[in-house]
């Protein structure tokens, strides 16, 4: 990142790791230019999480990076013995990263009796000791009311577009895979010079989706179906046949979190997707991560220079999109 390291009134900068991802810790921790924290984390016998930190961090800017993706309960409890560790250590500040945020889409009570878990695990890591979150590309924006600590939200927008620039597609078509990520995909077609559609599509109870229609203009054009998550990969699809049926002479899809998860992979390949663009927010598992069809794009870079903005007590706003 250039220069120096500016001191602060939090003190020494520091970045640990759980298990979820630490080759994404690594990354971030050589574009800051400082080695990772030295912890322990193991689990006894019978699963319960045992942490240790083998460094002195009293008074130090602590960050903990730990996506909760799969196993999610797992690395959730993970962090939260981190986070209570350092503050019983007198961290003077503790930021949880998480760049991927489990339970987000479970953000309204849309059916009843049901919980508000994104609540819930916003309570949680403010119960733990955590002073700040840093996280990326939250499923609702809105989440961030969920905390009373400060939140610092990030988008992997910059990172996708400037790997879709240098494609050089032709005659480029961004689509939202339902009206609730046309915001989304309009800023992405907006920075891409692109044109917009949406695909209408109803859910299910089961959460299947079906898509319905496609909204927009795609015949004979390069179509990139934009989304925030893909989990077992039903929306992307079905998004994609339909935009086939329509004329779609290409098409790409691209996504912050891979989740891919269930019969994610069989359905990607077995998809008219060309290529499927995803951020290492997420590590990839199994089958995924040998896919010829995926390409992962990193978020280190983006993920450190708002560690280092937040230490030194800068905009952080100057990376959002």
């Amino acid at each position: 990142m250039g220069s120096a390291l500016t001191p602060t009134t939090f003190g020494e900068l520091k970045v640990f790791t759980g298990n979820a991802h630490p080759q994404l810790t690594k990354e971030i921790c050589e574009c800051l230019g400082i080695p990772p924290g030295q912890a322990r984390l193991r689990r006894f016998p019978d699963s319960e999480v045992s942490f240790q930190i083998d460094e002195n961090i009293r008074g130090a800017d602590v960050f903990i990076v730990q996506p909760t993706s799969t196993p999610v309960d797992q690395h959730l409890m993970e962090v939260l013995v981190m986070i209570d560790a350092f503050r019983r250590s007198s961290a003077a500040r503790i930021t949880a990263v998480l760049p991927y945020y489990g339970y987000a889409r479970q953000d309204r009570k849309d059916k009843p009796r049901v919980p508000i878990s994104a609540k819930l695990v916003a309570n949680l890591l403010g119960a733990a000791g955590t002073h700040r979150l840093l996280t990326m590309d939250l499923h609702k924006a809105q989440i961030q009311g969920f905390f009373d600590i400060p939140v610092d939200h990030l988008f992997a927008a910059p990172v996708i577009i400037e790997y879709l620039s240098r494609l050089n597609l032709p005659r480029l078509t961004l689509v939202a895979p339902d009206a609730g990520g046309a915001e989304r995909a309009r800023a992405y077609a907006k920075r891409l010079g692109a044109g917009l559609a949406v695909i209408d599509k109803r859910r299910s109870d089961d959460g299947t989706a079906e898509v319905m229609n496609v909204i927009g203009d795609v015949d004979g054009r390069t179509c990139i179906i934009q989304d925030d998550i893909i989990d077992t990969a039903g929306t992307i699809q079905k998004a994609a046949t339909a935009l086939k049926q329509a004329g779609a002479e290409r098409i790409l899809a691209c996504a912050v979190h891979g989740v891919l998860s269930g019969p994610a992979m069989e359905r990607i390949d077995g998809s008219p997707v060309d290529q499927l663009i995803v951020t290492n927010s997420i590590p990839l598992r199994g089958e995924a991560q040998q896919n010829k069809k995926i390409v992962v794009l990193s978020v280190a870079r983006l993920l450190g220079q708002a560690i280092k903005n937040i230490h030194e007590e800068t905009s952080v706003s100057s990376l959002f999109v």
